[in-house]
């Protein structure tokens, strides 16, 4: 825009403003990214990309006691978590690099430095002002501990990528996502793992039968899951818990919330308006209460997850600068929980379809996954559909069990189409799979007790 130094300043490298960005250079605007850490965000720096990596190290450890059934022998095997950080540390590094020669090869102005907003169209990066048409935010959210004695001590899970040495007992304080993979990813790596939450159920928001299922599965394999416990403080080598209980920890790990990344970045000074939690509040179109700025991602506190930011940085490209105005459509996202074993959701909750229609049918299976047959391992896979039985239309599709996450992304395709459990039914299954139960099932759950009149 004339007058401007740039027509897009974007404040965040990870995955949504890097997408914003490069595909607003496309359609031929002048572009800047600044980043005051590193490009690739939480995502690819500490988050789900080098947590991926370490779920597939714990798996390792059932993988080798697996292989008897099959009838190989696996001599003594040994770990080293310094090798496992060293090598994802180099991937991470190679991830960031991609992110960078992304950028400029699409002709963005790549910019190292804590960037603030100081105007509608101003920004202040390492003492300079800089101008532009449009400011996108895009700084992400970061952890924030719970206020309790000690607290100085706990990490969370920006320390846990880079700890020295694995933890042979470690109390992890949590029962969202993110506690629970990093409670299956120690243990599998050999800690002695605690994971308290102080709800009822790990999970929340998630189905209740996922909830119960994965909660089962963690406690079968040696994981100590207490809910309704919560954490009271933190001493040398020990923590104590709100019901009196003490137990001895080489570390602590808290998973217990995120905050958007809106603190001294001068959003509120020029009239952007931020909610309860820090976030920038904003519409249908990702603009902010000031018409010049707007926000994708995790910083606006919408849907927090890493395909929705990039899918809210293209299109926000394409409404801005690419003559191609679209709203995200943030309904029937599909997403998963790396947790040993996986959990794969797309849609609605039972629970929630239940809120919502007057009348919804259930189907439910658990079983022995084939693998195991031979195995001799005692995990079950749960896969569930929630219907409207009005419609037919599948409103939810539920798995935990290995795979989970793969097979949940082409249900996703279905469930966002509309798909019936007609046409869920009328589809050939590929046998012998574990999904092949999302095409077969044709039992329906007995429908719960209605409550007596009064």
């Amino acid at each position: 825009m004339a007058g401007h130094d740039f027509d897009l300043f974007v404040i965040g490298g990870g995955s949504g403003g890097v997408r914003a960005g490069r595909i607003a250079a496309t359609h031929g605007a002048k572009v800047a990214v600044a980043e005051e850490f590193r490009y690739g965000g939480t995502c690819v720096i500490r988050g789900c990309v080098p947590k991926k990596l370490l779920t597939y190290a714990a798996h390792y450890a059932e993988d080798f006691e697996d292989a008897a059934g099959y009838g190989w022998t696996v001599g003594d095997a040994s770990f080293s978590w310094p090798k496992l950080i060293a090598n994802k540390d180099k991937e991470i590094g190679r991830l960031e690099a991609i992110y960078r020669r992304l950028l400029n090869n699409a002709g963005v102005t790549v910019m190292d430095g804590r960037a603030t907003v100081t105007g509608p169209h101003e920004v202040v990066i390492g003492g300079k002002t800089v101008t532009a048409g449009t400011i996108l935010v895009a700084t992400g959210a970061t952890p924030v501990k719970p206020k309790v004695p000690g607290i100085e001590h706990a990490i969370t899970s920006n320390e846990a990528f880079h700890l020295p040495e694995l933890p042979r007992r470690i109390l992890v304080v949590g029962g969202g996502y993110i506690a629970v993979e990093f409670a299956g990813i120690f243990h599998g790596l050999g800690a002695e793992v605690t994971l308290i939450y102080r709800g009822a159920q790990i999970l929340r928001g998630f189905d209740d039968d996922v909830r119960d299922h994965l909660a089962e599965e963690l406690r079968k394999k040696g994981l100590d899951v207490r809910v309704n416990e919560d954490l009271a403080r933190i001493d040398a080598g020990k923590v104590t818990l709100k019901s009196g209980n003490e137990l001895k920890v080489d570390a602590v790990m808290v998973a217990t919330g995120r905050k958007p990344n809106t603190a001294n970045l001068g959003l509120e000074a020029v009239g952007v308006e931020l909610g309860a939690q820090g976030e920038v509040k904003v519409d249908e179109w990702s603009r902010s209460t000031v018409p010049s700025i707007y926000a994708v991602g995790d910083v606006t506190n919408r849907v927090n997850l890493t395909p929705v930011a990039i899918v809210e940085g293209h299109a926000f490209a394409d409404t801005v600068f690419g003559n191609r105005p679209r709203k995200v459509d943030h309904g029937n996202i599909a997403s998963a929980v790396f947790s040993n074993p996986t959990v794969g959701v797309v849609g609605l909750s039972e629970a929630e379809a239940r809120r919502r229609f007057t009348d919804v049918d259930i189907y439910r299976t658990t079983f022995t996954p084939m693998k195991h047959t031979l195995t001799g391992r005692q995990e079950k896979t749960l896969m569930k559909l929630v219907v409207d039985a009005a419609s037919d239309r599948v409103l939810g599709a539920h798995m935990v069990g290995p795979d989970a996450a793969e097979i949940v992304q082409c249900l996703g395709i279905a469930v966002k189409m509309g798909a019936t459990k007609a046409q869920f039914d009328a589809t050939v299954a590929v046998h012998p799979t574990a999904s092949e139960e999302f095409v077969t099932l044709r039992t329906k759950v007995a429908q719960p007790q209605a409550k007596a009149a009064e």
